[in-house]
């Protein structure tokens, strides 16, 4: 067990670290120019990064479980209640195809990484196949690949730290590419130009400041949002488990069972259905509702912190550096594909960065990165686009493991 200043049960601190350091990150990304160029999520991340890896806090807690259990499914119907309806499915559709391009990158990546390291690495092929599975949809899968090809404990937690520091660092790089001139100068970038456009103005504020004004909420506003936030996860979350109950999944299982379980029995992609459903329904109500983005907003930079909590270099030095290149590959891999059929296809640079994020790290860490930087009509889309890789990892994951497991 690590030895760390505070102990992973010591959950009042913990909660307390998690949420004064998102409240610094957002603070500075305000107040200076410096750190609006960074970013609040970049500096929230690389903030926790540090505490971990000086043993200052924990790398695995209840309270990181929390996170990602309880205040994400929050998050999302409160940052989805003012974004345009109609375009969240023009942008899926648009988004779909350069997706699914991406997810060919993973397995290309996987490939190559595969056949360059397979003499070097033990149980490469269940890595392989938990790997392809996991940056195709998302942890789900990992998990279900490391149950399906039975991967040994040890090369399991070896693997998911050397995972969870190349997210981190890929975060990083995909929340840099938008600033970036090479990149700006060879894509379109609508939705940066939309943020800079709304954010022009020469009092002397951070483009982070003028995103994010002071805008007129009352009580009842902040328990509306709140509220119905609750409602819509609660009832979504049934209705999820309700149907992952009554249709039949698993390998013994038909293909289409399956698909069906993955749309109806998925908890992330029934609540922003149920969350689309409202707004449909109900516009005036959700339209009437001010402070909902802000909350959100603030959740979303709660997880930003948690994302770099288990990136532990020292375990990486000690058990995983071959695999960290083996994931860094597979990531370089995707990275590529992605920008370069994006190119060709005359995508813009933040649908690219969208989908290979929701490909290495799940759609809520694309999320994530589309509130973080402002590009609220792309929210809706890429949680739905990125859920797709939830259905189709496990699929991606099976075929690539029983193939390498021919070569082990």
């Amino acid at each position: 067990m690590e030895q760390t200043l505070i102990k992973p049960d010591d959950y009042i601190t913990l909660w307390g670290i998690i949420v004064v350091w998102a409240a610094v990150s957002i603070f500075l990304e305000q107040r200076f120019s410096w750190a609006s160029k960074i970013s609040g999520a970049i500096i929230a991340l690389i903030g926790a990064i540090i505490l971990s890896n000086t043993g200052v806090i924990p790398t695995d807690s209840p309270v990181y479980d929390a996170i990602w259990s309880f205040i994400i499914p929050l998050a999302i119907p409160l940052l989805l209640f003012h974004v345009n309806f109609k375009r969240i499915w023009q942008e899926s559709g648009k988004m779909l195809i350069i997706f699914l391009i991406s997810s060919i990158g993973t397995v290309a990546g996987t490939i190559i990484s595969f056949f360059l390291l397979k003499d070097h690495i033990p149980y490469l092929d269940k890595i392989g196949a938990m790997m392809s599975a996991s940056y195709v949809g998302g942890g789900v899968n990992f998990a279900a690949m490391a149950g399906k090809f039975e991967t040994p404990g040890e090369m399991v937690s070896a693997t998911v730290v050397a995972d969870n520091l190349m997210m981190a660092l890929y975060f990083v790089v995909l929340m840099t590419i938008p600033t970036m001139h090479f990149f700006r100068k060879r894509f379109n970038t609508p939705h940066v130009l939309e943020v800079e456009r709304n954010s022009n103005n020469t009092d002397g504020k951070t483009l982070a400041e003028s995103f994010w004004s002071r805008k007129d909420i009352s009580l009842k506003d902040m328990a509306l949002s709140i509220g119905t936030a609750f409602f819509l996860v609660m009832v979504s979350f049934k209705i999820a488990a309700f149907f992952d109950g009554i249709i039949p999944s698993g390998d013994n299982v038909s293909f289409f069972f399956n698909l069906l379980n993955g749309l109806f029995g998925d908890n992330y992609l029934v609540l922003t259905t149920i969350t689309f459903i409202a707004l449909a329904l109900f516009p005036r109500y959700f339209e009437s509702i001010n402070g909902s983005q802000e909350m959100g907003t603030l959740l979303i930079y709660l997880f930003f912190v948690v994302i770099g909590v288990p990136a532990s270099i020292p375990l990486i030095i000690q058990n995983a550096p071959l695999l960290l290149l083996f994931v860094a590959i597979i990531v370089i891999i995707n990275m590529i594909v992605s920008l370069g059929a994006g190119k060709l296809l005359k995508y813009d640079l933040e649908d690219i960065l969208l989908v290979s994020n929701a490909n290495i790290g799940g759609p809520t860490t694309a999320a994530a990165m589309a509130i973080a930087k402002g590009w609220k009509n792309l929210i809706g889309p890429i949680l739905v686009v990125g859920t797709i890789g939830y259905i189709i990892g496990n699929y991606i994951g099976t075929t690539l493991g029983l193939w390498f497991g021919t070569m082990m």
